[in-house]
């Protein structure tokens, strides 16, 4: 009864402040920043101990960090009940009392990360019914329990990252309808809290990496219909099953799965994401992108592997689904150094292409088409400098580009490749034989041709009786096929016809 009575007088006094500011003598704490135009207050850095009493009562931003605030009650902020923007983060808060805030009605932004709480309770926000950023992060929270953030109808923002929580009670997101972007990373949470997000319809973004989960079970974001990033970094994954992501498919945009232990691509199980848009991958055990590695996802538009000890080879084929592609990161990967031929010339929306400190010795110059990209970056890799990548010299050339350097031979090392000459390249020797070469075999076959038109004019004679005897006999061949063709009458008729012939005798000249 008499915390209400206490509440109510406290209200009372937040209502009629504003009336009675013009006759208060407020005061600005030293080293403090008072701005009665903007209506903010700024003490950093003022080894204050609690918030103070003799501001303004009209401000509506007040920050007060880094100070040695341990706790806040009811009584720190009963006179500013204009206030929008509250600060206290990196003090010494332990304790935040019920109902702290109850006269806090227009309180859109409240900033507490970097203390030392470790208990909240859905009355901690009682009363903040306009609050959308809540930031809690890096403090000693362990537990959520049933509807903590209750009163926080209107929360879009709430970030519970660094902190030491373990359990998520199932209703404690209950009422956070329009929560849009939550971050639970850097926490320790053994498995995804399903069942908690149930009530986040609305979410779009979710972080919730650097917790041990090791394996993703069916399902284990269903419901987030809206999600359209999905941060798993660092959660210790070596194991994704086959119906993980199912229910993520309409709206997710962004995946990522750097730093877990993923020996395999999780091809089947993300083919599933037909409007991903963006996939990091890096700082993974696998060794290979195989065929098809990214099938299904035909909107991809960027791709970062970075930091994979064990990548290895890109095979042929590896972004055959991808053709959307505009952008390939690949960092870092020091055991990269084989990349099948033409992987990416197939990709004809590529414009950016970062080969940074992989193990490529070479590049071939059918790898990609290299004259169309936007932005390229091959720089920090072993480079053994020779005459076959005189190509690429002359393309870093056009482009102005000195920062690819020379690894091997020992007399190049660390020289820019674009200002070597071919001389440098060693490519004089080759270049004279491959010319002695070509020089040979165009002798040879002239002097087969004048061979042979000298011999056509020595025996031109033979040669001519050779096309007549030809000619003749094509034409005799001829003539006896068409007379074939023209006998008009049978067998019999030939037989009677010649016998009648034999039969007559010629007539004598001296008769006629």
């Amino acid at each position: 009864m008499l915390q209400t009575t206490i509440l109510l007088v406290v209200t009372m006094l937040a209502v009629i402040t504003p009336t009675l500011e013009s006759s208060v003598n407020t005061v600005c704490p030293p080293n403090c920043m008072c701005n009665d135009d903007t209506l903010t207050v700024i003490c950093k850095e003022n080894m204050l101990n609690e918030v103070p009493s003799i501001l303004n009562p009209s401000i509506e931003r007040l920050i007060l960090k880094p100070n040695r605030i341990k706790t806040v009650d009811v009584a720190s902020f009963q006179f500013y009940g204009y206030l929008k923007h509250i600060d206290l983060s990196h003090n010494e808060l332990v304790r935040i009392t019920p109902q702290t805030f109850v006269t806090q009605t227009r309180l859109v932004e409240l900033h507490l990360n970097h203390n030392k709480l470790s208990n909240i309770t859905d009355k901690t926000f009682y009363g903040l019914k306009s609050l959308t950023v809540l930031n809690l992060r890096s403090n000693f929270l362990e537990d959520l329990p049933d509807k903590v953030f209750s009163p926080l109808t209107h929360l879009k923002e709430l970030d519970l990252g660094q902190n030491r929580i373990q359990r998520i009670d199932p209703s404690a997101f209950e009422g956070m309808s329009m929560l849009q972007v939550l971050m639970l990373d850097d926490n320790q949470l053994t498995k995804v809290p399903a069942v908690s997000f149930q009530f986040l319809a609305s979410l779009a973004e979710l972080r919730i990496g650097l917790n041990s989960f090791k394996t993703l079970t069916n399902d284990s974001f269903a419901g987030l219909n809206s999600l359209t990033t999905l941060d798993l970094t660092g959660a210790e994954l070596n194991n994704i099953t086959e119906f993980a992501f199912r229910g993520l498919n309409p709206n997710l945009r962004t995946l990522i799965l750097a730093d877990n232990r993923l020996v395999t691509i999780p091809t089947k199980q993300m083919s599933r994401l037909k409007r991903l848009e963006e996939l990091s991958i890096g700082q993974n055990p696998f060794t290979a992108l195989p065929e098809h590695a990214f099938q299904g996802l035909t909107n991809l538009c960027s791709l970062v592997i970075s930091g994979a000890p064990e990548l290895v080879s890109i095979e042929r084929g590896a972004f055959a689904d991808n053709l959307n592609l505009e952008s390939i990161s690949l960092v870092s990967n020091k055991r990269l150094s084989r990349v099948a031929d033409r992987v990416l010339t197939g990709l004809p929306n590529l414009k950016d292409l970062v080969l940074r400190d992989n193990g490529f010795s070479t590049f071939k110059e059918s790898l990609a088409a290299w004259p169309e990209l936007r932005k390229l970056d091959l720089s920090d890799n072993p480079l053994e400098c020779e005459c076959s990548l005189v190509w690429l010299r002359d393309l870093l050339f056009q482009r102005n580009t000195t920062h690819v350097l020379c690894a091997s031979p020992a007399a190049l090392r660390d020289r820019p490749l674009r200002t070597l000459t071919n001389e440098e390249l060693g490519c004089s020797t080759y270049v004279g034989s491959h010319q002695t070469i070509i020089g040979a075999i165009c002798g040879v076959v002239v002097a087969l041709i004048a061979l042979l038109l000298f011999l056509v004019y020595r025996y031109r004679h033979k040669v001519h009786d050779v096309f007549k005897n030809y000619e003749w006999r094509k034409q005799t061949k001829a003539n006896t096929k068409q007379a074939e063709y023209q006998k008009t009458f049978n067998d019999d008729e030939f037989i009677i016809r010649t016998a009648q012939h034999q039969t007559l005798k010629p007539i004598p000249v001296t008769e006629l």
